[in-house]
């Protein structure tokens, strides 16, 4: 779950609908910035399913009592977070070898430097998949896997700019991972260098200061609004249960330079 927290309110997103999106970014990227077009669907199963493990368990998000709020993707208990990324690799992989390769690699990154027990064994888990995946995969490449894994870091991070903050915020009251831009994978240095920029310029629109993408795009929010104060009456599951999806329209524009 994707949440933000506001004064009387918790705004929900929960994180197949996030990756929705950034599979609707990647469905519009650029031909000529894209390199092995054998693989394309592939990338963008990946990309628009690489976080399908949650959907059972965002339907009814878990609260934390510690910090009084709904559990989000980067506070969930270690030992069940890397049940749902195995979870999610296996649906992916039942249909995409390929897909499930980049998935397998975007988790494994995510906890390569958790210490914890089940991080660690998740670790090697997967890394014995990838094994078992690149050598099955007729014609893999591993400089070509690097490109396309590069796109779904920066699809899943777009998508992340979108989600994680308030539609229409200012620069320095983004959140703290977008202020500086998004960093770009060298592999990526195809369109832009280093660093891509993006900045709220109303809140429904957004631009982009290197514009990978065929045209500007309107991508589909799918959200929640929660009352804090039906959760204290009801519970987060009943309030959350309660209360009707919300879709806002985000357009992607290059910025005017």
């Amino acid at each position: 779950m994707i949440v933000r927290d506001r004064l009387n309110e918790f705004v929900m997103i929960e994180q197949d609908h996030h990756a929705r999106i950034s599979g609707e970014i990647f469905s519009y990227w650029q031909p000529e910035y894209f390199k092995g077009v054998k693989w394309k669907k592939s990338v963008l199963h990946a990309v628009a399913n690489h976080d399908c493990g949650w959907k059972m368990i965002d339907q009814q998000p878990f609260w934390n009592d510690k910090k009084r709020a709904p559990y989000t993707f980067m506070d969930f208990p270690p030992p069940a977070k890397t049940l749902i990324y195995s979870s999610g690799i296996n649906e992916v992989g039942s249909c995409d070898p390929y897909a499930a390769l980049l998935c397998s690699e975007h988790y494994v990154r995510f906890q390569q430097h958790d210490e914890t027990p089940e991080a660690k064994q998740f670790v090697t888990s997967e890394k014995a998949r990838q094994h078992r995946l690149m050598t099955s995969i007729t014609e893999f490449k591993q400089s070509l896997f690097d490109f396309h894994y590069g796109l779904l870091q920066l699809c899943d991070n777009l998508s992340l700019y979108i989600c994680l903050n308030e539609p229409g915020v200012n620069k320095e009251k983004e959140f703290p991972f977008f202020r500086k831009g998004i960093p770009l994978p060298h592999t990526l240095h195809v369109f832009s260098k280093g660093v891509l920029h993006a900045r709220w310029l109303d809140s429904h629109t957004i631009g982009l200061d290197e514009f990978p993408l065929k045209q500007p795009i309107t991508v589909s929010l799918k959200q929640k609004t929660v009352s804090k104060e039906k959760i204290s009456k009801q519970g987060l599951i009943e309030s959350y249960l309660a209360t009707p999806y919300e879709t806002v329209g985000i357009r992607l524009v290059p910025t005017e330079k």
